[in-house]
């Protein structure tokens, strides 16, 4: 997989290694001694799946006593992803990174 630090401390754009073939594509999605190795020390207990209608603006996602660090992928389609330093004592406070998500890209 390939990483990619962004503007924000802590933020990361992982693309996986993709394999095609005639029949689709595999890849693997999360693996937790990979993401240990990168500095991803989490203990992974919730997965949900949304899904949006074109034009559709879901809301921030913050939790203020209990934070958690969000994995994002798009399975169909496309989206504008954005993510926003709101923590006060970051050296990064206040500033923010959008990417599109999309199928191709994964």
């Amino acid at each position: 997989m390939k990483i990619f630090k962004e503007e924000i401390e802590g933020l990361l754009s992982i693309q996986p290694d993709v394999y095609e073939d005639s029949r689709g594509y595999f890849y693997e999605q999360f693996n937790q001694q990979k993401y240990n190795e990168i500095g991803i020390a989490l203990n992974f207990v919730q997965d949900n799946i949304s899904y949006s209608n074109k034009h559709t603006l879901r809301g921030l996602h913050f939790q203020v006593n209990h934070p958690q660090g969000k994995l994002v992928q798009v399975l169909d389609g496309k989206v504008f992803d954005v993510a926003v330093d709101l923590r006060k004592d970051s050296p990064t406070f206040g500033k923010w990174v959008g990417k599109v998500l999309s199928q191709e890209n994964k």
